[in-house]
């Protein structure tokens, strides 16, 4: 199908971006902060920080990391940090020094961390001290030499700054004890880089800028080589998309998923700084009533999420409150957006909650919606700008429109391949370059893009294949649910069966009114065989529910 006809359906966005305008991503920020200089670039816990002030504090970590610790170009720098100012300003440095950065979750075990530093290559890291002693304990089977360790009032001033660091490790006790003997507190290297020279380093679009590690739901968690093209690549296609919306150097965004994860990572910071934004982080976006606070101080623009963190704060009537009438693009991504969501957050907000989609490999964005769009359909949108979606069956062929098949993708924004992993990476991608993503779609006549699932999340009861997007679509429906998960777990009759994990909303709902409500709008193999409520359901820190975990406690319950 030619993409160019395709994009006709997406009006005011070119069917191809310019690939020639930024070499490095580094050019990219000092492009920013020549336009925006004394604009507000990050905003947290309440302070800022303008794009001139990121320009030098991540000039000095630069200079810290390049005179001091005399890294080469391309040395991994691994960074371990939330949502906090001191991201941005070791992100920038790490960039634009020449070095490749390695996002690393603050959440990881000690063995989930040891892997990750292994498998890249860090010899530097900088982490949260709340999260020291997890680095402590791996630290000596590594290749780590040195340890840059932040806290979290580093950037708020004083002394606010102090207070807070004195609250979170000696009221709250977060920081457990840890011994890093050759560490560095950041304030410190700040002050050394501010002292020593930068060297500015050819960086191309080929010179390789992150590796960003995928999940591992299939094994241990792979390191997605990213180039500065392929990032940069992104940026473009996610400008033209957002371009007739916004007013470059106007808008404020939301930040509310992590930052290391390529959903945050290329969406909201680089995208919007490449457009001269603030950006609103958001630390602890788990803390609904402090999340819904720190929106009501600021007259936001833009908001991104996932469909659980959405779902949660339409579940407080503090933010349905607010005054949403700057607000001009919802946009969600990561996993799917619910139709029962979708639909309260319009009622809500006044806004569409625009569906995008896209993964690790890709940067992340391969296909988003309209911005023009009023309603929710339930697609993931049009392939966007350079890039080409098919959809083919198990032995790469292209389906018909309208059948399920595998979705494929080929675009610039799409990964040089998985670090150290030549066979993985040759069993991603067809011969013809195009990468296979796992994801069961079909596409429409006008080349609209409806996910049906994860491959690995399909239920086989009976030799029917049962998708649990569209029985979690179902159950949500009820308005007795606040969030649900459902799997498939062994059956002796059917050889799978479906099970429903479920959050209530309304405490008086029983097991059988959610069977009869399924009853009533899924054909009979598709209705749950087994219900268990829970308090919460298991997730990943961006909140994307964790399937294989509860298919794990399933499995071993039925």
């Amino acid at each position: 199908m030619d993409k160019i006809w395709l994009q006709s359906y997406q009006k005011g966005v070119p069917a191809e971006i310019d690939l020639g305008e930024f070499q490095s991503l580094g050019e990219m920020f000092a492009k920013s902060v020549a336009l925006y200089r004394e604009r507000i670039a990050y905003i947290n816990m309440g302070a800022q920080i303008t794009y001139g002030e990121l320009d030098k504090l991540s000039r000095d970590f630069a200079a810290y990391l390049q005179s001091d610790l005399k890294l080469p170009k391309g040395s991994r720098v691994a960074i371990m940090l939330p949502n906090v100012l001191q991201y941005p300003i070791c992100m920038f440095g790490a960039l634009r020094a020449g070095y490749t950065v390695v996002n690393c979750n603050p959440l990881y075990t000690p063995r989930e961390l040891e892997h990750q530093l292994k498998d890249s290559g860090s010899e530097t890291i900088i982490i949260l001290e709340n999260f020291a002693h997890t680095l402590e304990k791996v630290i000596d089977r590594t290749s780590v030499k040195n340890v840059v360790i932040a806290r979290l009032g580093d950037m708020l001033g004083f002394p606010k700054g102090s207070v807070v660091n004195f609250v979170v490790k000696y009221v709250k006790k977060m920081v457990p004890a840890w011994k890093l003997p050759h560490s560095i507190g950041f304030g410190k290297a700040l002050s050394k880089g501010a002292g020593s020279n930068f060297n500015p380093v050819a960086v191309t679009q080929d010179d390789l800028a992150f590796l960003q590690y995928t999940g591992g739901t299939t094994g241990p968690s792979k390191g997605a080589m990213l180039t500065h093209r392929n990032i940069l690549a992104n940026l473009a296609q996610a400008y033209a998309w957002i371009k007739p919306e916004i007013i470059e150097g106007g808008e404020l965004i939301v930040t509310a998923l992590p930052l290391y994860h390529i959903f945050a990572l290329t969406a909201n910071c680089f995208a919007f700084i490449r457009i001269g934004a603030s950006n609103l982080l958001i630390t602890n976006p788990r803390d609904i009533p402090a999340f819904v606070a720190e929106l009501e101080k600021y007259p936001f623009t833009v908001i991104t999420g996932v469909n659980t963190l959405f779902n949660a704060l339409l579940n407080n009537e503090d933010f349905i409150a607010l005054d949403f009438s700057k607000m001009k693009v919802s946009l969600g991504g990561g996993m799917s957006v619910q139709k029962a969501v979708a639909e309260k957050w319009k009622r809500v907000t006044g806004k569409p909650l625009i569906e995008a989609y896209g993964l690790t490999e890709t940067s992340p964005a391969a296909t988003m919606n309209p911005l023009n769009i009023t309603e929710f359909t339930g697609s993931i949108g049009l392939p966007i700008s350079s890039t080409e979606v098919v959809i083919r069956d198990d032995s790469g062929g292209d389906v018909a429109l309208g059948e399920r098949g595998e979705i494929c993708i080929r675009g610039p924004q799409v990964m040089k391949g998985y670090y150290n992993r030549p066979e993985e990476t040759a069993n991603i991608f067809m011969p013809d370059g195009f990468l296979r993503t796992g994801d069961v779609a079909v596409m429409d006549s006008k080349g609209y893009v409806h996910i049906v699932d994860r491959k690995k999340d399909m239920i086989l009861v009976s030799g029917f294949n049962v998708y649990p997007n569209e029985v979690e679509e179902v159950v949500a429906m009820h308005t007795g649910v606040l969030e649900v998960a459902a799997v498939g777990v062994p059956d002796e009759k059917s050889g799978e069966a479906v099970k429903i994990f479920v959050v209530k909303k309304d405490p008086s709902m029983t097991a059988a009114q959610l069977i009869a409500h399924c009853r009533e709008h899924l054909t009979g193999y598709k209705v749950p065989s087994y219900v268990e409520f829970r308090t919460d359901l298991p997730k990943t820190n961006v909140g994307k529910i964790l399937r294989r975990e509860l298919r794990n406690a399933a499995s071993n319950k039925v």
